[in-house]
């Protein structure tokens, strides 16, 4: 009844305070000669405190101050009267902005536990999206304490450590990553890591796999700790050893094909030799010559192999995405070696005909023999450009290293003075040629222009 009496909006409290402090006053005049009731102006006192600021509270207390000093049975002097007026002043303003404080204060409270609650609110949201996010990650993340237990695992964890679900929590992780226990053994001094690291793992059953680990330690109360995010990286290192070995297998057969026709030009001159030398009589019955005419043909016969490249590994090329990578490996030795590199793009470039690999390969091959022309000079340029041309799609790389000397034999085998095995650019134009493209070079101005060039997948198409 009483927070009833006292609750409400504030124009409605008002309205309440002054009735009651009117009939406060008509009771008190009625009962002026028999009983002082100057002490129930302290009801209303406990309402408007609540509403009003202490200036308004101020103001009714002087109201209730007038009020009982005017209906009080005691009469008013200057000795007596403001003392008592001062006492009752005081008495209802302290009661009325006791209660402005404690309304203030019960209003912060309030505010408080709404802002706590919002936060526990919207901390639970998080904490829920989190959870889901690492249950429904297709990563492995790990938790553990300072010897090495798990202290949690995500469902990808269990799947790729082979582990029955929710039986890796209290194992210790030196068993499945030996890599991470010497990250946790450390001096409990140590500073925190943030790294990203290659090891090898090792699953329930004993089957070993290569993880790319991503971790990093973090203190808590209770200690140290390691959280580690875990991908299964065995498939890609299968498909880059694939992709090695086909590169390395390609490039042996063209490079085999380049020596057996140099054998095949020797052996035509040593055949033209020998068939002249025999129709020389002393030697038609020479047991060494008749061997030399066996050798010539059992080198014909190794020169003669079908070792031309295949272009059975040709597949749909995004060459932009080609070009970004190259131009993500080349920047930093280009930045490095102060060469100004420009890269002109076409970004609707038609999807080629080429083997992602070696394409890149030949693109490395190529600006890594720029970047060798221009270590020589001292304007460092290099562009890279690719655009649609004739049905064909092209790309240029354009250097200011000076040019070459003898262009004629740039696409040879086995150069003399070249700066390793004279390989490159022959094997790059094999490569190219193997699945229907092209490498050419062009003199320009002060250095020197290689143009690959490229079947777009549409056009391959249509002519099948």
């Amino acid at each position: 009844m009483f927070s009833s009496l006292l609750g409400g909006r504030k124009r409605s409290v008002l309205l309440r305070s002054a009735l009651l402090i009117g009939a406060i006053g008509l009771l008190d005049w009625r009962a002026m000669d028999e009983l002082p009731l100057g002490f129930l102006y302290l009801l209303p006192m406990l309402m408007v405190g609540r509403v009003l600021r202490p200036a308004q509270i101020a103001g009714v207390a002087v109201l209730c101050t007038v009020l009982a000093e005017v209906f009080d049975p005691f009469k008013w002097s200057l000795t007596g009267g403001i003392p008592r007026d001062v006492l009752y002043f005081s008495s209802f303003f302290c009661v009325g902005l006791f209660v402005f404080e404690v309304t203030k204060n019960r209003q912060v409270v309030l505010r408080h536990l709404e802002e706590i609650e919002r936060q526990s609110d919207a901390r639970r949201d998080a904490e829920e999206q989190l959870k889901v996010l690492i249950e429904s990650s297709p990563a492995a993340i790990i938790t553990t304490d300072t010897e090495g237990c798990v202290l949690q695992a995500n469902e990808a964890a269990h799947r790729m450590l082979a582990v029955d679900p929710a039986q890796l929590a209290g194992r210790s992780i030196d068993v499945y990553f030996p890599s991470l226990a010497n990250i946790l053994h450390r001096e409990p001094d140590h500073h925190l890591f943030r790294a990203v690291m290659q090891s090898r793992g090792l699953r329930e059953d004993g089957e070993v796999f290569l993880a790319e680990i991503c971790f990093s330690t973090y203190r808590t109360t209770s200690g140290s700790r390691l959280a580690a995010m875990i991908l299964d990286a065995s498939e890609d290192l299968r498909t880059r050893e694939e992709a090695s070995l086909h590169q390395m297998l390609a490039g042996t057969r063209i490079a085999v094909g380049a020596v057996s026709h140099e054998i095949r030009n020797v052996c035509g001159a040593i055949a033209v030799v020998h068939q002249n030398l025999s129709r020389t009589e002393s030697l038609s019955q020479n047991k060494d010559f008749e061997a030399l005419g066996s050798l010539v043909l059992a080198l014909e016969r190794i020169a003669s192999v079908d070792l031309r490249q295949s272009g059975e590994q040709a597949t749909e090329v995004d060459l932009n995405s080609v070009l970004d990578d190259l131009r993500i490996v080349v920047a930093p030795s280009l930045r490095d070696e102060n060469v100004e590199g420009a890269w002109t793009l076409v970004d609707d470039l038609p999807l080629v005909w080429a083997d992602r690999g070696t394409l890149m390969q030949v693109f490395l091959n190529l600006t890594t023999n720029s970047r060798r022309a221009l270590a020589r000079v001292r304007d460092r340029e290099l562009a890279v450009k690719a655009r649609v041309e004739n049905r064909r799609v092209v790309v240029d790389f354009i250097d200011t290293g000076g040019g070459v000397k003898r262009p004629e034999l740039l696409f040879h085998p086995f150069q003399d003075g070249a700066d390793a095995n004279g390989l490159g650019l022959y094997l790059s134009r094999a490569f190219m040629r193997s699945f229907g493209g092209e490498l050419r070079h062009k003199a320009v101005p002060g250095g020197a222009c290689f143009t690959v060039e490229l079947a777009p997948v549409n056009s391959v198409e249509a002519g099948s």
